[in-house]
C-alpha cells in the first residue's frame, strides 16, 4: 500500500476525527472510504444498480410483503 499525505482545514480534520471516532476505525480508514467511493462513483466505469439509486428509499415504507403478488390486494382494480 502506497503512504501519501494532505492538509485539511481543521473543520474537516475535526469531523474526519469524529467519524472514524464513530466508527472506531482509523482517520485513514475513512479517508480511504471517501476516496474509493469519489473515485468509483457512476460515470467513472462503475456500473449502477436500482437499488444504488434509490437505495435511501428502499425499506422506507410499510405494508403487506407480499402486496404484488397476492391476488387479493388487486380485487378492487377488476382482476
Amino acid at each position: 500500500m502506497t503512504t501519501i499525505s494532505l492538509k485539511v482545514p481543521d473543520i474537516l480534520d475535526t469531523r474526519l476525527a469524529e467519524e472514524a471516532n464513530r466508527r472506531r476505525t482509523s482517520k485513514s480508514a475513512v479517508v480511504r472510504e471517501c476516496v474509493e467511493k469519489m473515485l468509483l462513483k457512476p460515470g467513472k466505469g462503475q456500473a449502477t444498480s436500482c437499488l444504488d439509486l434509490a437505495g435511501d428509499l428502499a425499506g422506507c415504507l410499510s405494508g403487506p410483503r407480499d402486496i404484488a403478488s397476492n391476488p387479493k390486494y388487486l380485487e378492487d382494480f377488476g382482476l
